[in-house]
């Protein structure tokens, strides 16, 4: 009975893990740095006024290309969605408004 309830715990994780990380790859994009400056923050908004961000790590290096995941929590919200770079120096790209739902969105700051 303890094995049967270990394998079919194991089965239940494994499962949720492939959905996560199936759903995780669905909603993925690529960010591309084509300027001069590293870029240290990307911001997003649904709605062009208020602006959270993604977790970059240390930042964008000029001519890098890194891949962003959306978290679960912004699974109710809006397709498109407008985005932002914060550079090194302080300056701010304007906002571009994405559609996520697309395949393969790629962004690009020049």
């Amino acid at each position: 009975m303890k094995n049967s309830i270990k394998t079919a715990a194991l089965a239940l994780v494994f499962a949720v893990a492939t959905v996560s990380s199936a759903y995780a790859e669905d909603y993925s994009f690529t960010v591309t740095n084509n300027t001069d400056t590293a870029i240290k923050k990307i911001l997003v908004s649904e709605n062009g006024k208020k602006y959270g961000f993604f977790d970059i790590g240390k930042g964008v290096a000029p001519g890098a290309t890194i891949e962003l995941v959306w978290d679960s929590s912004t699974n109710g919200e809006s397709c498109e969605q407008y985005f932002k770079a914060v550079f090194a120096n302080g300056e701010e790209s304007e906002a571009q408004k994405f559609d996520f739902c697309e395949e393969e969105v790629a962004l690009e700051f020049e």
